[in-house]
């Protein structure tokens, strides 16, 4: 009778199996296809191409992420398919400038979202995770950022410590701040980024003010978030920076690495408002 009994739930485990499967993978469809419909996409990555290949935008064949120092692995347990990207410190993906097409957003009145689907890993300090920024050449334009080790705080334009958060980077000018030998000019969150688990991270900016969220919310932090940037989006032109995913150039070389999975990514030339943002939170199935 135990015998029998343990065949038995091993025939509805399979079976419960055989039935989720299916169920997951349209849910995975269902949710890229959502972000596909929001007006004013330029661009989303769901990374489920093997390491060696381009990965290439669901809405645009013409905007390929080419992998940068080797090969970057695909690792299973994704969320908008079975699979991710895993970056390992050093490495990044990149889109050279000549083919950046919409991903160029600049202007007085420039607006731009960058949301990230990550599983973070390396607690390093300075991780870019996705924007145009090369601070090396002085051609910044807009990046999402993780873990800085400082914060700007608005009323004083002074930065002051904090650790675990991510950063909504924008600059009017490419260079640094007047008066700074940096750009301090971005956003910070209030709530530590865990490693290890999956979180939604994004960062907007309308015209006036950069604002990160964290899993669909503003995570609204007083003199931090939002962050007053007038002037818009610096125009880097022809000799502009690339769109990196992973890296940034600074101090006269590739520095500011990523280390962990990224599920997603999107590009949008607009800021999405909060009810918006609350739609692209995707649980880990």
């Amino acid at each position: 009778m135990k015998k029998k009994w343990t065949s038995m739930m091993c025939v509805n485990a399979i079976a419960w199996f055989l039935l989720l499967a299916p169920l997951a993978a349209l849910h995975a469809a269902d949710e890229a296809a959502a972000i596909m419909k929001i007006p004013d996409l330029v661009a989303f990555w769901d990374f489920q191409e093997p390491a060696g290949q381009a990965r290439i935008s669901r809405n645009s064949q013409a905007l390929a992420l080419q992998e940068m120092k080797g090969p970057i692995a695909r690792s299973e347990g994704g969320l908008f398919g079975d699979y991710s990207a895993n970056i390992q410190r050093g490495q990044w993906f990149q889109i050279e400038r000549a083919r950046l097409g919409a991903l160029d957003i600049h202007g007085q009145d420039a607006q731009v979202t960058v949301v990230a689907w990550v599983r973070r890993r390396d607690p390093q300090v300075w991780q870019a995770i996705a924007g145009i920024w090369d601070e090396t050449h002085k051609q910044r334009q807009y990046c999402l950022f993780l873990n800085a080790p400082l914060g700007t705080h608005a009323g004083e334009m002074k930065r002051h410590p904090v650790k675990d958060r991510i950063h909504g980077h924008v600059s009017a000018v490419g260079g640094p701040t007047l008066g700074n030998p940096f750009c301090i000019t971005y956003s910070t969150g209030a709530t530590p980024i865990p490693l290890g688990e999956w979180h939604c991270l994004a960062m907007s900016y309308d015209g006036r003010e950069s604002r990160v969220y964290v899993d669909g919310k503003l995570d609204a932090l007083e003199h931090y978030n939002p962050f007053a940037c007038p002037g818009g989006i610096y125009n880097g032109g022809k000799e502009g920076a690339s769109f990196t995913v992973g890296a940034v150039h600074r101090g006269g070389e590739w520095g500011n690495f990523f280390g962990g999975q990224i599920g997603g990514l999107a590009i949008f030339r607009r800021a999405l408002t909060e009810t918006e943002m609350k739609t692209l939170v995707v649980t880990k199935r």
